[in-house]
């Protein structure tokens, strides 16, 4: 997910300097939600993750 969110970015800053702004702002647009998406997964996996050793296993 965070790989889409940076690929995204990257596609946007290209489009950016060779000129064409519709399609760029669409790229971080979606690079944005992506990013956001990958936050609340991952905060979600940290809370919820099993546990690898150590007490209550």
């Amino acid at each position: 997910m965070l790989n889409l969110a940076i690929s995204c970015l990257i596609i946007a800053l290209i489009a950016a300097l060779l000129g064409f702004g519709g399609i760029a702002g669409s790229f971080v647009g979606i690079a944005k939600i992506l990013f956001f998406v990958f936050l609340v997964l991952a905060v979600l996996a940290f809370l919820f993750g099993k546990r690898v050793g150590g007490v209550g296993v």
